[in-house]
């Protein structure tokens, strides 16, 4: 897949499966509210399964484009994928304890992700039984879309759980946190994706040998990758 048009079906599996990790993230958040008692995403339209509806210009389009056009025209093949999704609104004024709420909100959208990973170890099996009707290229892809919906779906899952808000890690631990702490603790939303951005782009290129997402890569995604193959019955992944 380095030549030519070669890296087209790469591209378009990626995409498809970022997209379908990245709504159906968002889609959890909105179920998870209206479930205990916030119908705000209902009401604005964002309790929707159309990606459409949580596109970010930058987070969703721009900066995953970039990435992957990146990879395929220098290494062939997609290895990294890093966005966000306009986030689902929520009003946690609605629910009847709202940190605990806020917190059971945030889990739903990286619990999804860890699910649709498992789903997608499941589906090697039936594509596995049914290889001998396909033709060796449509089998590669089918195995390519497979292998990067659990890759999406655990990077967009783990990155989501990082104790800082605004991501779902933050949010849950203010969950856990007492009322004291939670609410300073929160002030710190506005600043959080810099303070991503900033640690996860700039400061390997201002600090030598300082890679979080390298290492991240090695070992707690690769540990993860793993994991959801044994747990779907495909070994260990090597």
């Amino acid at each position: 897949m380095t030549g030519g048009a070669g890296w087209l079906p790469e591209l378009l599996t990626a995409i498809i499966a970022s997209v379908l990790a990245i709504t159906l993230h968002e889609a959890a958040h909105g179920y998870a509210a209206l479930g205990l008692g916030d119908d705000t995403a209902k009401r604005m339209g964002r309790l929707s399964l159309n990606p459409l509806r949580h596109v970010d210009q930058v987070g969703t389009i721009l900066l995953p484009g970039f990435l992957l056009l990146v990879q395929l025209l220098t290494i062939g093949r997609v290895e990294f994928m890093f966005g966000w999704a306009k986030p689902v609104p929520v009003d946690v004024t609605h629910m009847r304890r709202p940190l605990q709420g806020m917190m059971l909100v945030a889990a739903a959208g990286p619990a999804m992700n860890f699910f649709l990973a498992w789903l997608a170890g499941l589906l090697v099996h039936p594509v596995e039984s049914g290889g001998a009707f396909l033709s060796p290229d449509s089998l590669g892809i089918l195995y390519r879309f497979l292998g990067l919906c659990i890759l999406a779906n655990l990077v967009l899952g783990l990155f989501n759980l990082l104790p800082i808000p605004p991501l779902d890690g933050g949010r849950i631990l203010a969950g856990l946190l007492p009322r004291s702490l939670a609410l300073p603790y929160m002030r710190l939303e506005r600043w959080g994706i810099l303070i991503v951005l900033f640690g996860v782009f700039l400061l390997p290129r201002l600090v030598d040998g300082f890679d979080p997402v390298g290492w991240a890569l090695r070992n707690v995604v690769a540990f993860a990758f793993n994991l959801v193959l044994l747990l779907s019955g495909n070994g260990s992944g090597g």
